[in-house]
């Protein structure tokens, strides 16, 4: 969606909230990248209205620009805004990036002229200034971008005279740019004063204004410096005292942010807020947090999992469950699909999902140095049950089978999710019961507003062969309860192998979160069956082995424990999930009822 149109539908209301945004930049490693996206997925939580990424001229960083606008879009679902500069920039480089963009369902462009050559040569590129790249934006692309465009409140390095530049922008704006994002500042009454003289001269478009939190005395001058700003004089005597003690530098910095937004939203110029991240969060999120905008602008999801924005993808509608928290490699693995399934599994559903092999490199997010810094070097059963363990209670934010930390949702299991982990039952992915909460709930709900969702209970761990067998067995029992009618409990499971144990139907769809809302029929949102089922199981098993491969080292017994547990898991264990299709009576107890007495050893 274009941002323009984001703003408007936030702002429609009166006394409506502020809203927010983020921009990030792209990190020079892999490692770096991957960190990145973390941190983006994390934000999403905070409800901002888009994110943007800088534009880096030339070679991998501007090829990384595009890649992060698809991953946004495609995987995170952010909304973005993609930089582009025109300088040293020849029209194919900028058309490539805009095809990129168009690609990935970006709707919104930040154009941008960028810094002239170093050498203080002429610039080699096609455009001269950012009101050309804007024009041809438009030319190629008629009204399908929203163009962003920079301003400068208190003069450009090369223009110090503020009325020139705001003459410059009004060009802009008349080329075609639709909203501005200003420079970093912090003196608010001339920011203010800016704007009164912007719309004086004819400039009508949206004015955001460009937020930069303070994290360290050293950063707060050189920044200010190097963007030739103003420093009020307040800051600089609240700020000096502190000088060599960051966290009081970051704590006071954030109460000078917090009052100048603060009057920024009250001049009647500005309604939304742009962080400078610095790709950090805590800085920007402790200002949110004392301007109360986080708790006013939480949205609920239009599916239980993450929406994308790809317009390829726009009407899936369903997942299967078993890769709720491997977002990354289901949007890779079924990258191929013509159709996704909406309403229901079988409806639309492609024929076959990737390979594995297509997530070469996604598989173990991580390299081996964060990898074992995150999770060490397990060397028995109970130290990997314990990082599991750990997991469960927040002490990590990853496991090599969930790319993100443990969701709220799983507090109403936890402590039975603990006890499992803690008897060596190794559990990946679970849900709880709910029946019938609002659409709106904080923590379960998701989809329009005055509807009732639903979950059935979802198990899906790592068992031993020995012990499969006893669990069978129960749940035989369980379900003879009421004369074998049907499957109280249903279940799966299967080895690396792909020998495989079930009491379902080959094709059996089972829905295991639905909604119901006003005026539509029945929506179902995540499924259990058995084709994706035995997809999942050969990553599931394969992140095993990737895992295992990261422990290198010129000490060939140092880590040899650890590669012999990794492989007992490999070729002794099923992976094993467990529906329970009641959700009515004895909700979140009959599965873990299984487990009464078992230990694995």
């Amino acid at each position: 969606m274009k941002i323009t149109q984001k703003l408007e539908n936030s702002h429609r209301e009166p006394g409506a909230p502020a809203t927010f945004s983020f921009e990030f930049f792209t990190p020079k490693t892999s490692q770096g990248v991957q960190n990145l996206y973390d941190r983006m997925d994390r934000m999403y939580g905070l409800s901002p209205q888009f994110i943007d990424i800088t534009w880096n001229a030339g070679g991998r960083l501007s090829s990384l620009t595009t890649e992060m606008i698809h991953t946004a879009q495609t995987v995170l679902g952010l909304e973005s805004c993609m930089h582009l500069t025109c300088t040293n920039m020849s029209v194919e480089v900028i058309d490539n990036a805009l095809k990129d963009a168009y690609d990935a369902g970006c709707e919104n462009i930040l154009a941008l002229r960028g810094d002239p050559p170093i050498d203080g040569t002429e610039s080699t590129g096609d455009f001269a200034y950012a009101k050309d790249l804007i024009a041809h934006i438009r030319k190629r692309y008629g009204d399908h971008f929203c163009i962003g465009v920079a301003a400068y409140p208190e003069g450009h390095p090369e223009e110090h005279d503020v009325v020139k530049t705001i003459e410059y922008l009004k060009e802009k704006q008349d080329v075609g740019g639709d909203f501005i994002v200003t420079q970093m500042f912090y003196d608010v009454d001339r920011f203010i004063a800016w704007c009164e003289k912007c719309r004086e001269a004819g400039i009508t478009i949206p004015i955001i204004p460009g937020i930069m939190p303070i994290s360290s005395y050293a950063s707060f001058l050189r920044r200010a410096k190097w963007s030739e700003i103003n420093i009020p004089a307040e800051f600089l005597e609240r700020l000096e005292p502190f000088k060599d003690d960051d966290e009081l530098v970051r704590d006071e910095g954030t109460k000078l942010v917090v009052e100048m937004c603060s009057k920024l939203l009250a001049s009647g110029y500005v309604n939304h807020l742009h962080f400078y991240t610095m790709n950090l969060e805590k800085a920007s999120m402790m200002i949110l947090e004392q301007l109360n905008l986080i708790e006013l602008n939480v949205s609920t999801q239009d599916q239980p999992w993450r929406k994308s924005l790809n317009p390829n993808r726009l009407n899936e509608g369903l997942r299967p469950i078993f890769w709720q928290n491997r977002k990354f490699t289901y949007i890779t693995r079924t990258s191929n699909w013509d159709e996704f399934p909406n309403g229901r599994w079988g409806d639309s559903r492609s024929p076959a999902f990737g390979e594995v092999d297509m997530c070469d490199g996604e598989l173990i997010r991580h390299s081996p140095k964060k990898a074992l810094s995150l999770w060490g070097s397990p060397e028995s059963l109970e130290e990997l049950s314990h990082l599991f363990i750990d997991y469960l209670q927040g002490k990590i934010i990853s496991l090599p089978w969930s790319d993100g930390s443990i969701s709220d949702e799983v507090n109403m299991i936890k402590d039975a999710l603990l006890d499992l982990n803690s008897r060596g039952f190794l559990t990946i992915n679970s849900q709880p019961c709910v029946n019938g909460l609002p659409s709106n709930d904080r923590v379960h709900g998701w989809g329009p507003k005055n509807g009732y969702v639903y979950k059935k209970q979802y198990l899906e761990f790592f068992v031993p062969a020995e012990l499969l067998r006893t669990l069978q067995d129960r749940i035989a029992d369980a379900n003879s309860e009421r004369g074998g009618l049907y499957n109280i409990l249903s279940f799966y499971a299967v080895n690396s192998k792909g020998d495989m144990v079930t009491n379902t139907k080959d094709s059996d769809i089972n829905a295991v979160t639905w909604g119901v809302f006003p005026g539509r029929e029945v929506v179902q949102a995540t499924i259990v069956e058995r084709v994706s089922f035995l997809a999942w199981k050969d990553e599931a098993f394969r992140i095993l082995k990737e895992w295992s491969t990261l422990f290198k080292s010129d000490t060939a017994d140092q880590f040899a424990n650890t590669k012999k547990l990794l492989s007992r898991i490999h070729e002794d264990f099923y992976l094993v999930n467990i529906v329970d299709n009641d959700f009515v009576t004895l909700q979140n107890q009959r599965i873990f009822k299984l487990f009464d007495g078992l230990q694995v050893n």
